[in-house]
C-alpha cells in the first residue's frame, strides 16, 4: 500500500470537495462502516473512554461515523462543510446535532471538546490550518483522531480494479492508498503520535459495492456522460469476479491518534 498525493494540493481540490452534496444518498447506501475494534483501538491509544466524551466528528459527511462514536456513549457533534451531505445527515440521523463548518476553521469555542475525529475527512483539511484549529478547541489531554477505510490492494481482483480506474481516469484517479503521513504535522504541533492498522472485511450486494464507487469523489466530480459507462464496466467486472452478486470487500484500516499535553 503507497501514499497517495494529498488532494489539498491538487488543482481540481475545490471540484472533488464539491461533488459529494450531489451523490449524499449514494455515499450513505454504499460508504463501509467501521468494526468495533477500531474505536476499541483509539481508547487505547487516547488513553480514555469515549463514554461521555465530547467529540466533534469533522468532515462527517452522512454520519456513518459519528452513529458510530455516539453508540459508545460519545457525546458527539456533526460537523460537516457539504449542504447535501449535512440534509442527508439530518434525515438519516435526525436526533443527532450537526453544524455546517469544516476543518479549517471550526466554530467552537476554545477547550470545549476532548476528541476531534476525522473519519476519511482529514485529507479535505489543510493541515497547517486545521491541526492549529483542532488543538485550539480540545481540552488538555484530549486528542485528534483521524482513519481511512483503504482497499486492500494485495488482493488481485482490487489491485486490477485499481489499474483499471487509473488507465480510465488518468490525470483525477490517485488511488485508494492512505492520503497523508500525519506524523509529522501532528507532532510539530507538540502531540504525542500513535498509530494501528487494523484489517477487516465486509461482504455486501453488488449494488452497494457500486455506490460506494459512484460515491468517490472521482466518480462524482465526473459529467453523467462520462460516469455511466465507467460504471457499468465496473458492475460486469464485479459480477464476473462474483456471480453470486455478493461482494468480500477487504479493507486496511489505518488510524492515527495525537494527544495534547494535560
Amino acid at each position: 500500500m503507497t501514499d497517495g498525493p494529498r488532494f489539498s494540493e491538487l488543482r481540481n481540490f475545490r471540484e472533488l470537495a464539491g461533488s459529494f452534496g450531489s451523490v449524499a444518498a449514494e455515499y450513505d447506501r454504499g460508504r463501509p462502516g467501521y468494526p468495533e475494534e477500531l474505536f476499541d483501538e483509539l481508547e487505547r491509544l487516547w488513553g480514555r473512554g469515549l463514554k461521555g466524551a465530547r467529540v466533534l466528528d469533522v468532515g462527517a459527511g452522512t454520519g456513518i461515523a459519528t452513529r458510530l462514536l455516539a453508540a459508545r456513549g460519545a457525546d458527539v457533534v456533526a460537523v460537516e462543510p457539504s449542504a447535501g451531505m449535512a440534509a442527508q445527515f439530518q434525515a438519516v440521523s435526525p436526533q443527532l446535532p450537526v453544524v455546517r463548518g469544516g476543518g479549517d476553521e471550526l466554530p467552537f469555542h476554545d477547550h470545549s471538546a476532548d476528541l476531534v475525529t476525522y473519519a476519511q475527512a482529514f485529507h479535505w483539511t489543510h493541515p497547517d490550518r486545521s491541526v492549529p484549529e483542532a488543538v485550539r478547541v480540545l481540552r488538555p489531554g484530549g486528542a485528534l483522531a483521524a482513519w481511512w477505510n483503504v482497499f486492500d490492494e494485495t488482493v488481485p481482483w482490487v489491485r486490477a480494479r485499481d489499474e483499471r480506474l487509473a488507465a480510465e481516469l488518468s490525470g483525477r484517479y490517485h488511488g485508494y492508498g492512505r492520503i497523508a503521513e500525519l506524523t509529522a504535522p501532528f507532532a510539530a504541533a507538540g502531540l504525542t503520535v500513535h498509530r494501528a492498522v487494523l484489517r477487516w472485511q465486509r461482504r455486501v450486494p453488488l449494488d452497494q459495492v457500486v455506490d460506494n464507487l459512484t460515491s468517490r469523489s472521482f466518480f462524482a466530480s465526473l459529467t453523467p456522460e462520462r460516469r455511466e459507462p465507467l460504471l457499468a464496466a465496473e458492475r460486469a467486472a464485479l459480477l464476473a469476479e462474483f456471480p453470486d452478486g455478493l461482494v468480500v470487500e477487504p479493507y486496511v484500516l489505518d488510524l492515527t491518534v495525537a494527544v495534547t499535553r494535560s
